[in-house]
């Protein structure tokens, strides 16, 4: 008999291994300790996954398919994958054990063990789910040590022909329609309603409370709104296309304390699972774009591309060329902890305290709210990568490591000197002032550098570059910063620096 395993991410019912049911296949799926302890993760997270897992399992079993299902609280489970698949192999005829590709560097290389642990042979297969492969940056890169998102993007642009003409140009004359896709919401702008699933956790979460697995956040009276199939992921993707991709370009970067989800398409959970293919949310969207030319724009349907085929595909391709060294870099040397209001939201800082409270009750935010507000002050505070990346792994529905950990320590912290972006992204609260509302109810002033009401950001955001200059003054896109800097009176600077160190040293009051 063969064992195969299923990771919680891994719940692709159209992968080839289901094709056919065999009385001489034992799949297998496990709810692990060595899964739900390396972070606190958020309550969400862990249920959807679980819940996810079960009924992805109760669906295998009911085609025909041989199932052998571990909870967390089973006496037997041993809470680890190895231990419990050697458990496996003494109660069962197996000869042999199958894996798809882990996506996760530390499981790749436990799962790498199996052959010697259980002195059986061992086969990894494909997910059958990304577009790229692990080796993609050396393909589309060969020999180059710089590798520019732009040049990946159109690389597999035109190898999937995803909006390429016959003679090879993009539709509508451009591969990028990023300038357009920067407005916050008009006054009285109201976003479509959220599509929600109503999912009873009940069972979930009091396994996990008497199991003492830590999480953080909330989930009210323990109800789950997001899809836990492939069915559910489709409606999903149909309410994208159909109720928000037609304004999801325009307004993908705007943030506003009423609306926390406004057009975004909340697939990143069900992608991630493996629920949904990439190609087909591409295609679909595409399917709505033509359909409806007059009401969809590209620049809408580029936005959504670009962030799937692009920025999801090259983070994973990033993720793989340079672990496990990765996890380790600190480019600019920061070790100062997270600000303690990080777990609880309850700061003065008005865009801080509803992007960590929407975070905490939805385990969701989208990218402009990561990068821009918490990652941004956790940049400009000093903060220690390993714990921003902890808080974004532990945090957000989606985050897995390969996803989560390029995007944090290299886009949004800069800890890798450069690999993922060319610059740092650190704002002053001009920004996010122009992109929310956060700014109009909040108790400091976003026009101050200095002050009692001064904005922590801005004052910070001088301080950051003033104590990296040796790391970033060469840099050709922020020189111009500098230069601001310098022209400023002597006197200017030492006020904003003062004030800094003031914020700086008394972090957790802000």
């Amino acid at each position: 008999m063969k064992l195969r395993l299923i990771l919680g991410d891994q719940l692709n019912e159209r992968h080839p291994w289901f094709a056919v049911p065999s009385d001489e296949i034992l799949y297998t799926l496990m709810e692990v300790r060595s899964e739900t302890d390396y972070v606190a993760h958020h309550i969400q997270k862990v249920t959807a996954i679980f819940m996810a897992m079960r009924k992805f399992a109760d669906n295998l079993a009911k085609k025909g398919h041989k199932v052998q299902y571990i909870q967390l609280d089973d006496p037997r489970n041993q809470q680890s994958f190895i231990e419990n698949i050697k458990l496996i192999v003494q109660r069962y005829p197996i000869r042999e054990i199958e894996y798809q590709e882990p996506d996760e560097y530390r499981l790749d290389r436990t799962l790498a063990e199996l052959s010697i642990k259980t002195g059986l042979p061992v086969t990894m297969a494909k997910s059958e789910h990304f577009l790229t492969s692990r080796d993609s940056i050396a393909e589309v890169f060969p020999g180059k040590k710089h590798y520019l998102l732009e040049t990946f993007y159109r690389y597999y642009r035109k190898k999937y022909q995803i909006l390429i003409l016959p003679d090879g140009t993009p539709e509508g004359g451009r591969w990028n329609f990023d300038a357009e896709n920067r407005k916050s919401y008009p006054k009285n702008h109201v976003p479509p309603e959220p599509l929600f699933f109503n999912h009873s956790a009940d069972e979930v979460v009091t396994m996990l409370s008497k199991s003492g697995v830590t999480t953080i956040g909330q989930m009210e009276n323990n109800q789950l709104h997001y899809p836990l199939d492939r069915a559910e992921a489709l409606r999903l993707l149909e309410h994208f296309a159909i109720q928000l991709l037609p304004n999801f370009g325009t307004y993908q970067d705007a943030m506003h304390t009423h609306h926390a989800f406004g057009y975004h398409s909340r697939l990143s959970f069900a992608l991630n699972t493996k629920m949904l293919h990439p190609l087909e949310v591409i295609q679909r969207c595409i399917d709505e774009w033509r359909a409806r030319p007059g009401e969809i724009s590209l620049s809408q349907l580029e936005g959504f591309v670009r962030q799937i085929l692009g920025w999801r595909e090259y983070m994973r391709a990033i993720y793989w060329a340079k672990m496990p060294e990765y996890a380790t870099l600190n480019y600019f040397n920061h070790h100062n902890p997270l600000p303690e209001w990080y777990w609880t939201g309850n700061t003065n800082m008005n865009c801080l305290k509803h992007t960590i409270r929407q975070s905490l009750q939805y385990a969701y935010a989208h990218h402009i709210q990561r990068l821009m507000v918490t990652g941004n002050f956790a940049l400009l505070a000093g903060c220690h990568p390993n714990e921003v990346d902890q808080w974004y792994l532990g945090i957000y529905i989606d985050a897995f490591e390969w996803v989560e950990i390029t995007n944090t320590r290299g886009m949004s912290q800069f800890a890798d000197g450069g690999i993922v972006g060319t610059k740092p992204y650190a704002s002053s609260a001009n920004y996010i002032n122009k992109m929310s509302n956060y700014c109009k109810s909040c108790s400091y002033n976003h026009k101050l550098k200095h002050g009692p009401r001064a904005c922590p950001f801005n004052s910070m955001y001088w301080h950051f570059f003033h104590r990296h200059r040796n790391l970033l003054e060469h840099n050709p896109r922020i020189g111009m910063m500098y230069r601001t800097w310098d022209k400023m009176e002597s006197d200017e600077r030492q006020k904003i620096l003062a004030q800094a160190e003031k914020y700086l040293n008394a972090i957790n009051d802000l």
